[in-house]
């Protein structure tokens, strides 16, 4: 199954998003080994970090392709079924992921693992600016009987 173009630019965007996480992280340990919390081991910070972010982007792409997929299935329990396995191949994905960070001393443990989240760091930073759903790709409002959106009536609380 192909991913499709809306799956596409939101992998893309998580990618990026992951991407300066990695910088940022990697920043964050340089500045800790300067103050003396732990060593700044560039071929092992690298490793862990390139390899956490290939990690955590799989995992995003894993979920692209489950919801397109599960989108076709009309059954509800066979839908729940598929994402919950999905979910399930995810965690065991990830979780095994970090414990290679624990076991194999060229990763640097903090490096490889923090990736994981950054998908999630990115998520939040773009629903944070509103970003999350560009006004192009922003569900439509509902048409009243007259062929004009529905008003919202939500005062200053808007969705």
């Amino acid at each position: 199954m192909k991913l499709q173009p809306a799956s596409r630019k939101e992998l893309s965007r998580i990618a990026i998003g992951t991407l300066v996480c990695d910088g940022v992280m990697i920043a964050a340990l340089f500045v800790l080994s300067l103050v003396g919390v732990g060593s700044f081991d560039v071929f092992r910070i690298l490793l862990g970090a390139a390899c956490g972010s290939v990690v955590a982007i799989l995992n995003f792409a894993i979920l692209c392709l489950t919801v397109q997929s599960a989108v076709e299935i009309e059954n509800k329990k066979k839908m729940k079924a598929r994402f919950q396995l999905s979910y399930n191949i995810r965690l065991v994905l990830q979780a095994g992921w970090v414990v290679l960070c624990f076991v194999l001393k060229p990763i640097h443990f903090v490096a490889g693992a923090a990736p994981i989240l950054f998908p999630n760091v990115v998520i939040f930073f773009l629903q944070s600016r509103n970003k999350l759903f560009p006004k192009s790709d922003a569900p439509a409002k509902p048409m009243a009987d007259d062929g004009e959106p529905e008003e919202d009536n939500l005062g200053p609380f808007e969705v």
